[in-house]
């Protein structure tokens, strides 16, 4: 699980696509891509970008098992540090785990005991 990539979704989002074997992100069409994070950076993204949101899980994604084209790019808030994004639809098949993804009382998030800690 050291490898894997981890993007962040709402269940419902998530539960929508079980049957379609894909899953679009609602960045593929305005950024081109699905954002994702490794281990280190998933907090920090999550912290930014979703704080004090509910009913969100964590995508833990095997890169190996991904088909459509994955490039590390630079980040918009520090370009020395490289994402993982998926440019098109991730197959399901490459989700090798779903995690409840909560938020403190304070709406930072806390990095799930399943995954290991960064560093």
């Amino acid at each position: 699980m050291n490898d894997a990539l981890l993007h962040i979704t709402r269940q419902g989002t998530w539960a929508e696509v079980q049957a379609s074997g894909l899953y679009s992100a609602n960045t593929l069409p305005s950024d081109g891509f699905i954002h994702c994070s490794k281990v280190d950076q998933v907090l920090r993204v999550a912290d930014t970008f979703y704080k004090h949101q509910k009913d969100l899980v964590l995508l833990v994604i095997d890169p190996q098992k991904v088909k459509a084209e994955l490039r590390w790019e630079a980040g918009v808030d520090d370009p020395g540090e490289l994402y993982p994004h998926i440019y098109g639809p991730l197959n399901l098949d490459a989700v090798t785990t779903v995690i409840d993804f909560k938020a403190g009382d304070d709406g930072k998030f806390i990095l799930p005991h399943i995954l290991p800690l960064p560093g």
